[in-house]
């Protein structure tokens, strides 16, 4: 806490991960679903808008939720949902992120300022990343614990005092930060 405002600071620290081939290929698998699931849910966004609906991330994650194991868009080629692979944080946290786009978008529209709505993702073209919220992470010294995988090595230790709010796990050139 900034003792002079009264007021909480939020830092951020990326660090390089030291992770296996095993936990590469999941940090794929996981950007790939919050890439694809953003792509759906803006496609969904998109066709709403123009049937007259005021859609807003909240309705589109609820109805997501109750496709995602059954609709045969989410299913694998034995018919299994591939979804269960991945943690939930990586394909739930894009709905949040669309609306704050939309949001974005729409405030920016209104101070007249240049905006351009939200745009689809492409492999190779968009920055790979996913979330993970606090409550899935645990530090210990310079490791990482993340749901489904377990601990990943850092390469180094968190520099800051305090609570971890959220993290991002994020693709640079064929590096992986955390």
């Amino acid at each position: 806490m900034d003792s002079r405002q009264g007021k909480l600071m939020h830092l951020s620290h990326k660090i390089l991960l030291k992770e296996t081939a095993e936990q590469a290929e999941y940090f794929s698998r996981a950007c790939g679903t919050a890439r694809r699931v953003w792509n759906w849910a803006l496609a969904t966004w998109n066709s709403q808008y123009e049937e007259g609906e005021k859609p807003n991330g909240f309705k589109l994650k609820k109805h997501f939720n109750s496709i995602k194991y059954t609709s045969p868009d989410w299913l694998d080629e034995d018919g299994n949902p591939w979804l269960k692979g991945i943690h939930r944080d990586a394909h739930s946290q894009p709905f949040t992120n669309l609306q704050k786009a939309w949001s974005k978008f729409f405030l920016d529209v209104k101070k007249g300022v240049k905006a351009h709505p939200p745009r689809f993702k492409k492999k190779g073209k968009s920055k790979d990343s996913f979330y993970l919220a606090n409550d899935q992470l645990s530090l210990d010294g310079n490791r990482i614990r993340m749901p489904k995988i377990g601990w990943v090595l850092m390469s180094e230790s968190l520099r800051f005092e305090g609570r971890v709010l959220s993290a991002s796990v994020s693709r640079t050139a064929d590096r992986w930060y955390v």
